[in-house]
């Protein structure tokens, strides 16, 4: 087989397996203390989605849910490490301001996110999904438990490429009848 052919083979190899519902634990959660996301490509379009740009966003989307839910925890927006960039930065800043004023804050345990990644832009500049999460949420006053829910929430997700990772620039929950 000739290196071009090979490397034909490798790609749909790649995007058969981003394009399939089998998720690798490896791929699928990069590090114990990251939540759980599972990344499906099926219908993606208008191109497949590369394995290394699909471990990049699982990952990435995965840090960026862990450091939304220090940030909330703590109340401190620098926590937030730079993977929420644009309106879904200036929405969790309000958010956290908010909390900080009331003197409440919000703790999240997270179990985990189905992610669909409908659109990928043919020159790689934007990837829209839609996430399915697992979400416990605890909202304290000082030491006291306010209000605590386990619910399943649905958002659409607007990420970007950067030089070293991919950020989000919009998360936006959505009614559970959207998707």
């Amino acid at each position: 087989m000739s290196a071009r052919g090979l490397l034909t083979a490798l790609l749909a190899l790649g995007s058969l397996y981003w394009g399939s519902n089998r998720e690798s634990s490896a791929h699928a959660q990069t590090a114990s203390s990251l939540p759980q996301v599972l990344l499906s490509a099926d219908s993606l379009a208008p191109r497949p989605i590369e394995q290394r740009t699909g471990e990049a966003v699982t990952h990435d989307y995965a840090q960026a849910w862990q450091d939304l839910a220090k940030s909330l925890d703590a109340n401190r927006t620098d926590l937030l490490n730079d993977y929420f960039v644009g309106e879904a930065k200036r929405q969790i800043t309000r958010r956290v301001a908010d909390q900080r004023q009331s003197r409440l804050r919000t703790q999240y345990v997270d179990h985990g996110h189905h992610v669909k990644a409908v659109f990928y832009a043919q020159d790689g500049g934007e990837m829209q999904l839609e996430d399915q999460v697992d979400l416990e949420t605890k909202v304290f006053d000082g030491n006291t438990v306010i209000y605590s829910a386990r619910s399943h929430e649905k958002f659409l997700v607007l990420m970007t490429p950067g030089a070293d990772r991919w950020y989000i620039r919009s998360l936006q929950s959505v009614p559970e009848n959207a998707f």
